[in-house]
């Protein structure tokens, strides 16, 4: 086929980048004629508020008499307040001794000793840092939590990988739960099922299900259907089929699924204490409260340990050759830890002793005065340099623009850089933020994203060429990849709080390092993808390394670079929701206050549906990015 209209520009003789330069000289001209018109402003009183926070109110008062929640709500609510009370009395009745010789047992025949050591020290280090009941009510939590998203995400996921029609289906639906800010769950939860423990186990297993599906359903299509044309052909039914083929030879992968469903489910559980579910997520948002990072820290390690030591266990059970048995000594050795553990129970007290603690709040509240007196200089540098270079001027032009101007222009990158359906997709739900009434908060908490993730993409743009062009590099960062990936997000505001203070910018430092972990994956495995034969051949060729990076490596690697770029934006937005809590102001703060504040419920309900909006517009628009061919493509078709 010949050129086409794409191409019209320099078959006039003009540059290939005249019409995108005309167009933005036109919304240049537009902005400096209509500026201050049509922006707006937040108005904490508007009529959509009060008409959420009345329907809370309302809620609340017909709680006990209303069809809806006297049978069906309520009782879901009793049903997994229930499950979470049986989780607590079974951890509490085994107590530390207990806990300890269990899980360590678990662990062994999950992995060996190793896993089993770090298990035991995993517990203990519980009790150290003065957090033994915090601890066992975050894992009662996250066990009826993944223990639900197992219930429901497994039988779900089977059945997508069997159905393309379910897959498709239920696809939409995943792509916006994992989309949503993990703040846009707990409005909506927080008012049909009110507050506690229930509620938190229901958020929590809401945002922790998609793996469970996703995972699953990868799973069970990449089952070899030679292996399920065997099985058939030997007169199995279909059950039979599915119990001895299909999940005997995806289990592995399914094991991956739990996996990720209880780091999901651990991420969540420490937000969840917004709307007062227990555990170790009190402890941090008390600290947050405070600004102390010395009452944030420890319960901040106690996840991080969780989290390592849940997801040690698990990989170890899913890197196990299914058909292997269990060594005799393993089985002997973990029933005698076990047992142990148990024969302990009536003889050491269940709760932890207080003399076995050790207490660091004064100490880290120290060091983190120290650090905020001798790094004044640098970290007030960094912060005004982002701030007057970057967020300020970006803010200023977002929010002085009118809204019109502003989806306008949405509309027309969208539209060129991903096509007509995400456009409109952008434009709906643009259009959806400006009735809803937080236009203005919308675009501040954008400036914030923007620039998080320009940064984040540098960052992850660099040390992914880097770890691709470097094994030994590689090696190095790999590992502390990993422990970034496995930490919960809230862990993130630490190092951020204590060097930067609750600043718009401490929101911003928290979500790059929250980011960048899978933005360098991604570019890193893109650039190692691109065929060796065509490295070879551009080597051949005299290409230096800096012309086969440029004009081979990343141009191949386009598709991996792109979903590394929504990824970013993805993470980025959860995370600067999150830093609502650290004074990043917008949408975020808007959230914490609907919580915290009986009578700006309806603020902070709006502000996580728009939270939501506008995840759904930049995802849409990046994922459309990804698959859709380059413009070089496009030209030559």
């Amino acid at each position: 086929m010949s050129s086409t209209a794409v191409t019209t520009p320099s078959r006039l003789g003009l540059p290939r980048w005249a019409a995108p330069a005309g167009v933005a000289v036109l919304f240049v001209v537009a902005y400096l004629v209509f500026q201050g018109t049509g922006t707006l402003p937040h108005d904490k009183e508007a009529p959509q508020f009060l008409a959420v926070t009345e329907l809370r109110e309302w809620i609340d008062d017909h709680r006990n008499d209303n069809p809806l929640f006297l049978y069906f709500l309520n009782y879901i609510r009793l049903g997994v307040g229930s499950l979470y009370d049986l989780f607590q009395s079974a951890l509490y009745a085994l107590g530390w001794p207990g806990i300890t010789g269990v899980l360590g047992a678990l662990a062994w025949l999950a992995g060996g000793w190793r896993i089993a050591l770090l298990a035991v020290g995993s517990v203990s280090a519980f009790g150290v840092l003065r957090l033994w009941e915090s601890s066992v009510d975050t894992l009662a939590l996250v066990g009826v939590a993944v223990l639900l998203s197992l219930a429901i995400g497994i039988p779900l996921g089977v059945w997508a990988g069997l159905s393309v029609r379910v897959r498709r289906a239920i696809t939409p639906v995943l792509d916006v739960m994992q989309i949503m800010p993990t703040f846009a769950y707990l409005a909506p939860l927080a008012l049909f099922f009110h507050i506690g423990a229930p509620a938190g186990a229901i958020a929590t297993m809401i945002y922790a299900i998609p793996p469970a599906i996703r995972i699953t359903a990868l799973a069970i299509s990449g089952v070899s259907p030679t292996a399920v044309e065997a099985s058939a052909s030997l007169g199995a039914t279909g059950r039979q089929t599915l119990f001895k083929v299909y999940l005997p030879l995806a289990r592995s992968t399914m094991a991956l699924a739990v996996n990720q469903t209880i780091m999901m489910a651990l991420s969540m559980v420490v937000i969840a204490n917004l709307i007062a579910a227990p555990g170790l997520g009190s402890n941090i948002l008390l600290g947050l409260s405070r600004a102390q990072v010395g009452l944030m820290l420890p319960a901040g390690i106690a996840i991080v340990i969780m989290a390592v030591m849940l997801d040690r266990m698990m990989m170890a059970l899913a890197h196990r050759d299914p058909h292997a048995r269990i060594a005799r000594a393993d089985l002997v050795a973990a029933g005698a830890l076990a047992a142990a553990g148990l024969a302990l129970i009536p003889v050491l007290p269940k709760v932890w002793p207080e003399n076995l603690t050790v207490n660091v709040v004064a100490e880290v509240n120290t060091a983190v005065r120290w650090a905020e007196t001798n790094w004044y200089a640098v970290t007030t540098f960094i912060k005004d340099v982002t701030s007057y270079a970057l967020l300020n001027p970006l803010e200023s032009l977002l929010t002085s623009a009118p809204w019109w101007l502003v989806a306008l222009a949405v509309l027309t990158v969208a539209w060129r850089v991903s096509g007509t359906r995400p456009a409109l997709i952008a434009l709906g739900c643009l259009l959806a933020i400006a009735l809803l009434g937080v236009w203005e908060h919308t675009m501040q908490t954008m400036t914030t994203v923007a620039v998080a993730v320009l940064v984040t993409l540098v960052i992850g743009l660099f040390l992914g060429v880097a770890a691709a062009r470097s094994p030994r590099y590689s090696a190095v960062q790999r590992p502390l990849l990993d422990a970034a990936q496995t930490m919960p997000a809230f862990v993130y505001l630490l190092p951020a709080l204590a060097l930067f203070e609750t600043t718009r910018f401490t929101a911003i430092f928290a979500s790059i390092i929250y980011a960048v972990p899978p933005v360098v994956r991604l570019v890193e495995d893109g650039i190692k993808a691109v065929p060796a034969t065509v490295v070879e051949a551009a080597t051949s060729a005299g290409s230096t390394p800096r012309q086969l990076l440029w004009k081979v490596q990343l141009p191949m690697a386009r598709r991996a670079i792109l979903l590394a770029a929504n990824q970013g934006i993805v993470m980025t937005l959860a995370m600067v929701v999150v830093g609502g809590l650290v004074g990043a102001g917008a949408l975020g703060y808007d959230v914490v206050t609907g919580f915290s504040q009986r009578t700006d419920f309806g603020m902070g309900f709006v502000a996580g549906i728009a939270t939501v909006l506008l995840g759904v517009m930049l995802d849409r628009i990046t994922q459309g990015a990804d698959r859709r061919p380059s413009p070089r493509k496009r030209k030559s078709t």
